[in-house]
């Protein structure tokens, strides 16, 4: 299809809670075993003062690596897996110990929310190797700005004051303690605006934070921690974290990885190519003209795919046979999207207008006709209730409907949509006009974030399913992927073909989004691998003009689509070829069709 025309730091909300969510057996027996952290317990210092190593000979490395290090990062993964006993055995075999006495009071203080005693352990006096040497005090990370963490203390006081509703002793923490650090004023606004809140879990909603009882105290603990230094605070989970980060190298390292299962630590590891989809499995030739897009549903139980003929044919993907055929477009379809429940499908077409269908009877939900140009794109929210419908005119071209067909909002800006993409997350939504520009906006409030300009052409846009990465291809025959959180380009991914003018989409696939995969306009498909920018395959895709798009089977690593303007669909695989489907009759959603496809 020709292209008309020739782009964190914590706060006190809750996050991700990968590494300090819960109270984890080792935050467990720092508070069990030590009294506000002044008794010593079995694994509760870090050895500064007694390692063990008093008149005996100094230890040799193991295998090269720091021997305390080692040995307390094992009684930590111990402590972890509930193996106390034998962390204990190690600590008082080895004589190396966990954590000091003031990292137990600290740890204690914060999670028991005596936040005075917590900034007096972190800040007062000086320290020694982590333990004090007048008063209490802990070392910190080279370069930490100790108002940040005074600000991140103070600010889980003060939600924690508000959720108890102490709201006049929450206004004097904002007022006297939070306010003189200067830290960000826009945070400081949103604070206050918290006041307002009238009920606690209007509190926790509008702050995004789980209260005192969640897990909001111990992500306050793994944040502090990662200012502290790792020789006074070992960073938490560390063999964990070291062992994934081995497991990352091995996966980085494999050119053909295409499974989400980890890979085993007995081995060193690597995938052999034959189980990598590089055969063509089947070859699909329902349609009559060219095809512009196919895309597997979410579950990848389906695949849709549409074109020049102006149909779009839904498959089952166990046996391949037609479900539904939806014909009611008076002219090529130029995209199509499922819904998040797969459900429902959009479709838009250079008839001018664009259709929500219902993709399990193939009937007509909705026309939208209030467009004066062709319909060149469409995505759905991610909570399903609306969409949204690019236009390449002046007007109208940027617009989001509800169900019943209604005009939810309109952007009203003058660029000519192309492409658009949402963010899994819901927070961006990206639109590629005609020229070289990328819009990004914050698709909760509407409001346009920045613009990119690529300086060439652009064939597609794609997000990654993480909400981080946008995948941009180029008219030039290069893919680019940007951060869309710092703005810069992550990778490259350089094809070698010549470029033209046909749309060309680009996506993430396989597991865990391993690699970028486009079609081309000499008909080839090119997959890299997404962390090092490798190409590893150049596959012969459709001969007859150019491979359109790819798309990855979203449940089912092993497979995925092209399409091409040789009016074939090809289902490609690890598996051998097989016979097309029986020639059984399209089902359709009661049109009829002339000869000439309309």
């Amino acid at each position: 299809m020709r292209a008309e025309g020739e782009t964190s730091s914590p706060n006190g909300t809750s996050r991700p809670f990968s590494n300090g969510s819960g109270a984890s057996p080792l935050h467990k027996a720092a508070i069990s075993n030590s009294t506000n952290g002044r008794r010593k317990s079995p694994v509760a210092t870090n050895g500064s003062a007694t390692n063990g190593h008093s008149g005996t000979k100094p230890r040799p490395p193991y295998f090269g690596h720091d021997r305390e290090e080692v040995t307390r990062i094992l009684i930590q993964a111990l402590t972890d897996m509930g193996y106390n006993g034998a962390a204990t055995s190690l600590s008082q075999e080895s004589g190396y110990e966990l954590e000091s006495p003031v990292v137990a009071a600290f740890r204690n203080a914060v999670l028991q929310g005596e936040w005075q005693e917590a900034e007096e352990l972190l800040f007062d006096g000086s320290t020694e190797g982590g333990v004090s040497i007048s008063g209490t005090g802990l070392s910190l990370q080279e370069g930490v700005d100790k108002n940040v963490m005074r600000f991140w203390l103070r600010q889980q006081k003060f939600l924690e004051l508000l959720e108890k509703r102490e709201t006049g002793t929450a206004l004097m923490v904002l007022r006297l303690e939070l306010t003189p650090l200067y830290q960000d004023t826009a945070k400081l606004h949103f604070l206050s605006s918290l006041l307002m809140c009238r009920t606690t879990e209007e509190l926790k909603i509008k702050a995004e934070w789980d209260g005192a009882q969640g897990g909001s105290r111990h992500q306050l603990l793994s944040d502090l921690s990662k200012c502290i230094s790792p020789a006074v605070m070992l960073p938490e989970h560390r063999l964990a974290i070291l062992l994934q980060q081995v497991k990352r190298n091995q996966i980085s390292n494999c050119m053909y990885h295409n499974t989400a299962t980890s890979p085993s630590l007995y081995q060193d590891h690597s995938c052999d190519r034959n189980n990598f989809p590089v055969r063509t499995y089947l070859e699909l030739d329902k349609h009559t003209g060219e095809v512009w897009q196919v895309q597997f549903s979410h579950d990848g139980s389906r695949l849709a795919s549409c074109g020049e003929d102006g149909q779009v044919i839904i498959y089952d993907i166990e046996t391949f046979e037609v479900l539904q055929t939806l014909a009611d477009h008076e002219a090529g379809v130029c995209s199509l999207a499922w819904s998040p429940d797969d459900s429902m499908i959009v479709t838009c077409s250079l008839d001018r207008r664009a259709r929500l269908w219902n993709t399990e009877t193939g009937k007509i939900k909705r026309v939208l006709d209030d467009f004066r140009e062709p319909v060149s794109s469409c995505v759905w929210a991610p909570d399903g209730r609306t969409f949204v419908t690019g236009c390449l005119d002046k007007v109208r071209n940027l617009c989001q409907w509800n169900l019943n067909g209604e005009l939810v909002y309109d952007w009203g800006r003058n660029h000519r949509v192309q492409d658009l993409a949402v963010s899994p997350n819901g927070h961006r939504l990206v639109a590629m006009d005609t020229e070289n520009q990328l819009h990004i906006y914050n698709f909760v409030t509407r409001e346009l974030e920045y613009e990119l300009d690529l300086k060439a052409k652009t064939s597609s846009i794609s997000i990654s399913q993480n909400s981080r990465y946008l995948l941009v291809n180029k008219k030039d025959g290069q893919a680019r992927m940007l951060d869309l959180d710092t703005r810069e380009a992550v990778r490259f991914f350089q094809s070698g073909d010549r470029g033209g003018l046909n749309v060309i989409r680009a996506s993430f696939g396989g597991a865990n989004e391993s690699f970028v995969i486009t079609g081309s306009e000499e008909g080839y498909i090119y997959i890299w691998h997404k962390e090092n920018g490798q190409l590893i395959e150049k596959l012969e895709g459709h001969e007859k003009g150019c491979c359109t798009a790819v798309s990855w089977n979203p449940a089912n690593p092993c497979m995925f689509a092209s399409a091409g303007d040789d009016q074939k669909v090809r289902i490609w695989s690890n598996q051998e070829p097989r016979l097309k489907p029986s020639q059984a009759p399209r089902e359709s959603n009661g049109s009829q069709r002339e000869s000439n496809g309309w």
